[in-house]
């Protein structure tokens, strides 16, 4: 899996996701060759890795053993996990065809890993409890609509959009957007809680823990909900509910595309051509689970734009991992945490391979960008729920 020798990364975690499900024993060896797989020997994967233009090696038992004998060695900062079963994945979209594409669902696709799309009725059916790995993108769980409203609000997807919302929340027995919404993003806080992984991009990420920050308030204005916000409904936001960010400031003008502080897309100062986000290092041995979720062949990636960019350093909780940040301009493009029993990464940006992806763009052709570290990214979050679970030592 390093720069050298992997033609095509991003597929090559369907290799795995595909290995894992015929039940062959696989390891997933942390910072070895750019996190290189090693996988039981198959005709059929061997066939398969040809197929999908995957690079791959035959090595012997005796080489697999002097490389697991290599990694172990304490002076290595690296470590092999065993995958134990592929992770039944739920990607949370809704069902009708939105001005922009989801990166998680096109690579997904690509790579040839399975998923099931649900939405705010099977999330509030409990459907959640069926799945090990659930994905949230571009989303709006605060009922404003993605806040469109300034630059769209007289187009027919803003309209029809708008209105599909709120008949579905008629239906679900709801009298607003924004209480539906509520109780869908507390039914994933229940999921997460009880031991389920979520990843989420972009506005999914700052919308989410908006949602949950203002249980009980009304901080959508009356083009959104037909009545008005709740006085001064800042000082009442409650940032113990939040999974990832605190002391932040709600953008109180309803035009404004913008959610709050915690988003860096209009504090940074940075030109497209310098604009890299560097990975951090973390101990194999000791941290696990941020070294899968930063395996690469690179530590520095390309950074992109989206809704919501990046995350200010000064509204991270204390007790979320910083994973990928650009340091010179104090934000954090990539974290982690957890939650209950569960976990959660947040990842900033729309598409890892369209530096600006504006509404009504074309989507992104990923046969273009087989070794995207920024894809990659996404992928170590859809593999790390196989791994067998050890006690962490930090």
């Amino acid at each position: 899996m390093s720069d050298d020798n992997q033609k095509n990364h991003l597929k090559a975690y369907g290799i795995v996701y595909y290995s894992l499900e015929a039940g062959l024993k696989s390891k997933w060896l942390l910072n070895y060759d750019g996190g290189a797989f090693l996988i039981e020997n198959n005709k059929i994967v061997e066939n398969e890795c040809k197929i999908r233009g995957v690079s791959y090696q035959v090595i012997s038992d005796a080489k697999s053993q002097l490389i697991l004998q290599e990694i172990a060695a304490p002076s290595s900062n690296q470590d092999a996990v065993t995958l134990e079963k592929a992770p039944k994945i739920a990607v949370y979209s809704p069902k009708d065809k939105m001005p922009w594409d989801d990166a998680v669902t096109m690579v997904l696709t690509y790579a040839e890993i399975p998923f099931d799309v649900i939405y705010d009725k099977e999330v509030l059916n409990d459907k959640l409890l069926l799945y090990e790995w659930l994905h949230l993108h571009h989303e709006d769980f605060t009922g404003q609509y993605g806040r469109f409203y300034g630059s769209f609000r007289t187009t027919p997807w803003y309209i029809e959009g708008k209105q599909r919302a709120e008949k579905l929340a008629t239906e679900l027995g709801f009298n607003k957007v924004s209480e539906e919404k509520l109780a869908v993003a507390k039914k994933i806080r229940d999921y997460v809680v009880g031991g389920g992984f979520m990843f989420a991009m972009c506005s999914a990420t700052d919308s989410f823990d908006i949602a949950l920050s203002a249980d009980g308030i009304d901080i959508a204005e009356a083009m959104f909900d037909g009545d008005a916000s709740t006085p001064n409904y800042q000082s009442k936001i409650n940032y113990n509910k939040t999974f990832a960010f605190k002391n932040f400031d709600l953008i109180k003008n309803p035009t404004t595309y913008e959610f709050s502080s915690i988003d860096m897309t209009r504090k940074r100062k940075i030109p497209k051509t310098s604009d890299y986000f560097s990975l951090v290092e973390f101990s194999a041995k000791w941290d696990p689970v941020p070294t899968m979720l930063t395996q690469n062949h690179t530590v520095l990636v390309k950074g992109f734009m989206g809704q919501t960019t990046s995350f200010d350093r000064n509204t991270i909780k204390s007790n979320v991992l910083v994973l990928g940040e650009n340091k010179v301009n104090r934000e954090a493009r990539y974290i982690h945490g957890t939650k209950g029993k569960g976990m959660f990464t947040f990842y900033g940006g729309h598409d890892p391979e369209d530096y600006t992806h504006r509404v009504g763009d074309p989507k992104t052709e990923l046969d273009l960008h087989p070794t995207s570290p920024g894809y990659r990214l996404i992928l170590n979050n859809v593999l790390f729920p196989a791994a067998k679970k050890k006690k962490q030592k930090t």
